[in-house]
């Protein structure tokens, strides 16, 4: 293949909760909250449905605001082994306390505390994944503490890689995993150039197959460029390009991760979640 020359952690674990509470909780609301594709996929239907399908007349977990409790948080760093460093905020020495003292509340509607045993016991012998960018990251890590600190004598299994990581509840054969795939389509080395494949998922897909519950998302690397830019090359129905529109290369590869779910997940056994864009951090 020959190239064209070139030319001249808060905000994380509030949609980890609400993920758990629409997985746990309100687990009706979950099944009919299965991504079904994007608002114009699948043309060809007379009969389009809706992006995200949810009962209206149960509790509206997405409109309400975040509420100080001073019984927050639900785990302490100093306990949970599992939190990457760079996103260690307290063990870096961050001054203020008060960011992790907030849980969210609906508007018509009381959240139950998180119980991890309860998870456990619900989740027994299935998969939970997320993929995507750090923002699922966070929400694994976030997770994974949260379980882990409610059974502290509870063996568990580590398994640490790129781009996939899992943690094992041994005893209640639960595996939480992450998958790291920032732009969630295929990124392909080819002479020594990584190709970002918009049309094609197959590769990172594999991984995805029989689990459970998928949690998926991405956004903000897509506008990335410099060194922060993932990609040297994009390949678009078999052209490739140094660069194009973001939000079409955005919007492509989410139909095509939109395809990969009607085609391969198996709605009767598995949900899927689709997370939104998460806040920049780097400085």
């Amino acid at each position: 293949m020959d190239f064209p020359s070139a030319p001249s952690s808060f905000y994380a674990f509030g949609s980890c909760f609400t993920f758990l509470v629409l997985l746990l909780v309100r687990p009706h609301i979950a099944s009919s909250a299965l991504l079904l594709g994007l608002k114009h996929h699948n043309n060809h239907h007379h009969n389009r449905r809706p992006f995200l399908q949810a009962n209206q007349s149960t509790c509206a977990l997405f409109m309400g605001t975040w509420v100080r409790d001073d019984a927050y948080p639900l785990y302490q760093f100093s306990d949970c082994p599992f939190i990457d460093a760079e996103f260690n905020c307290q063990m870096y020495g961050r001054p203020d306390t008060d960011y992790l003292k907030y849980r969210w509340k609906p508007t018509n509607c009381e959240l139950p505390r998180f119980n991890g045993l309860e998870f456990l016991l619900r989740m027994k012998g299935k998969t939970v994944m997320f993929v995507g960018d750090s923002l699922g990251r966070n929400q694994w890590e976030s997770l994974v503490c949260m379980i882990s600190t409610a059974v502290p004598g509870s063996p568990t299994q580590i398994i640490r890689g790129d781009p996939l990581s899992t943690l094992k509840f041994l005893e209640y054969g639960v595996a939480v995993s992450f998958y790291r795939a920032p732009y969630l389509v295929d990124i392909e080395a080819v002479q020594g150039k990584r190709v970002l494949r918009l049309g094609d998922i197959s590769g990172n897909g594999n991984a995805w197959r029989g689990v459970d519950v998928l949690s998926f998302n991405t956004g903000h690397w897509w506008s990335h460029k410099g060194s922060l830019q993932g990609w040297d090359y994009i390949e678009m129905d078999g052209t490739l390009y140094q660069d194009m529109d973001r939000l079409v290369a955005f919007e492509k590869g989410l139909r095509t991760w939109a395809r990969w779910v009607d085609t391969n997940v198996d709605r009767t056994r598995t949900r899927v979640f689709f997370q939104s864009t998460s806040p920049t951090h780097y400085k």
